[in-house]
């Protein structure tokens, strides 16, 4: 272990994390970022870089009006904070002590000591793993309508969206301004989403609902052309030619080394004060989706991440570190 201690350590990346990384360096606290590991079957929660570095086009973060590719965008991110001194180990965190102070970080190689921390850890959106998945992710497979629904690929044809609940009908509804058709798999015979969300996708004449649906298998060469569904009642195998699928089945943050650490919601989110990205812990601070289930983009997870930086850097001056 260290003998330093480290003014701030944050805790992954991915737009909130860089973008905190990049406040707090211009505010010379020398930030140790733990970006987390690269990406593999295995590691699909913390990446260094976070959900975009498997994204291909982001056409919706302002300032690039002719889109530019997600792992192009968080390197510029990375560069940017490391610019300023922001000093990031593409490493994951392995346990954290919130207990005493200053708190330790331990790593896969090494062990910390910081006096504050930032959890930028993001959340993993939940996938099928149905046959064809891996190949076709991202080349026509999506667990974000909002992110990806109004790429040219996906406009004026039919897609699908497999969920029951609300985010699965607003996304369903969202579909609807750029595709020919929305197939809605439902696996049951009965939605959970709210009646009013419920109602409103029942009686959208683009969206066409499959229950007791669920999908076996994504076909295409290159890219998604054909997604083959069963219904669970009937037995009957069902070709969709469809050129999009979208997951609205729900994310997990990534929050299972704060356990009895930090408060969470019910489903692991990290609760923190309102106006806020202080966590109930003191010096502790969070922003990005792993605290944010409702709006999970890439320009609000940023914004975030600043105000974790001037929480945390107004913090450490209150507390006479500077």
């Amino acid at each position: 272990m260290s003998d330093t201690i480290e003014k701030l350590v944050i805790i992954g990346s991915g737009p909130a994390g860089y973008t905190a990384a990049l406040y707090a360096a211009r505010a010379e606290l020398a930030p140790l970022v733990f970006e987390g590991s690269g990406f593999t079957e295995q590691n699909q929660g913390n990446i260094a870089g976070g959900q975009l570095m498997t994204t291909t086009d982001v056409e919706n973060f302002p300032g690039f009006p002719d889109g530019i590719l997600g792992p192009e965008l968080m390197n510029l991110f990375k560069r940017q904070a490391e610019r300023f001194g922001a000093k990031c180990v593409m490493e994951d965190v392995i346990a954290v002590d919130l207990a005493s102070r200053p708190f330790t970080v331990t790593s896969e190689t090494q062990t910390v000591k910081a006096h504050a921390i930032i959890i930028s850890t993001g959340a993993t959106a939940k996938r099928l793993h149905v046959k064809g998945e891996d190949r076709l992710w991202m080349k026509g497979i999506s667990a974000c309508a909002v992110c990806d629904g109004a790429l040219p690929i996906f406009r004026e044809k039919p897609l699908a969206v497999i969920g029951g609940g609300d985010s699965a009908c607003e996304e369903a509804t969202f579909l609807t301004k750029y595709a020919s058709r929305v197939y809605m798999l439902v696996r049951r015979d009965e939605m959970r989403a709210s009646k009013i969300m419920a109602k409103r996708v029942e009686e959208n004449p683009k969206i066409e609902i499959l229950w007791n649906t669920v999908a076996e298998e994504a076909l295409g060469e290159t890219v998604l052309e054909v997604l083959r569904v069963v219904n669970k009642t009937s037995g009957e195998t069902r070709d969709l030619k469809v050129s999009g699928l979208f997951y609205a089945i729900g994310h997990k943050p990534n929050t299972d080394l704060f356990v009895d650490q930090l408060k969470m919601n019910e489903v692991g989110y990290l609760v923190t004060k309102p106006d806020t990205t202080y966590t109930d812990v003191e010096g502790v601070f969070a922003c990005g989706d792993v605290k944010d289930p409702v709006y999970r983009q890439a320009v609000t997870a940023a914004g975030s991440g600043c105000q974790a930086a001037l929480d945390a850097e107004r913090w450490l001056g209150a507390n006479g570190i500077e």
